[in-house]
């Protein structure tokens, strides 16, 4: 590579970081305000992929969005009879590149959740029953879907209306949960997604197989006290 094309490769890099950097939707900023409300610390990485009635939508603080996301509530711009707080993303929680979340009625996601990248999360599907109607024209009913606090969403995974997760509870990469309730300290996986393993109090960790797993009673990742 000759000396004018390093150069120019720098300088695009460099804009490229200037534009993640200055980009960003951050608390102060004017797409921040739009929103119905932005926590302290909470920031949405640019690239967005698309903002859909941000009046409906609330962060809470220490939120992190990934670039290329999609957060959309109702059928475009124009609804305008979109619920008030629709879409709900609580303290610290992290939203994967490239994830989409699409309410219509309403999505609650609590405090300190995880997603992978490209994860799906949608109230709201499509029928299919009149065959001379196109399936896209053929909305269904809007079903809420809960997420609880602690909770681990896998890369690629996709969160059905109807579905509500308990507190911790891991969603195995690609995995697609349907409507119906999930205790907390459950581990899904599947398609259709079904629980593998599950917490029981002064056993361990019981999977589906009866195989036991420890309970581990201290952060792996906690930094030791000083001596």
């Amino acid at each position: 590579m000759n000396l004018a094309a390093r150069l120019l490769n720098t300088g695009a890099h460099a804009l490229h970081a200037w534009l993640d950097r200055v980009g960003e939707i951050v608390p102060g900023t004017r797409a921040a305000a739009r929103f119905g409300s932005f926590g302290a610390a909470s920031c949405i990485d640019f690239p967005v992929a698309s903002l859909v009635n941000p009046h409906a939508i609330h962060l809470g603080s220490g939120v992190l969005v990934g670039r290329q996301a999609t957060l959309s509530v109702g059928y475009g711009p124009d609804d305008h009879g979109v619920p008030e707080r629709a879409l709900v993303i609580g303290d610290r929680s992290l939203i994967g590149a490239r994830s989409s979340l699409t309410a219509h009625s309403s999505i609650e996601i609590g405090a300190d959740v995880f997603f992978g990248q490209n994860v799906f999360v949608t109230d709201a599907s499509h029928g299919y029953q009149q065959p001379d109607v196109p399936v896209g024209r053929q909305f269904g009913p809007h079903d809420p879907v809960s997420i609880g606090a602690g909770s681990w969403i896998g890369h690629a995974a996709v969160v059905l209306p109807g579905a509500h997760l308990g507190r911790n509870v891991v969603v195995a990469a690609g995995s697609v949960v349907r409507a119906g309730e999930y205790d907390d300290h459950a581990v899904l996986a599947g398609n259709p997604a079904r629980v593998v393993r599950r917490l029981e109090p002064g056993v361990g960790w019981v999977g589906s197989d009866g195989g036991v797993r420890p309970v581990l009673d201290h952060d792996p990742l906690a930094v030791p006290d000083a001596p």
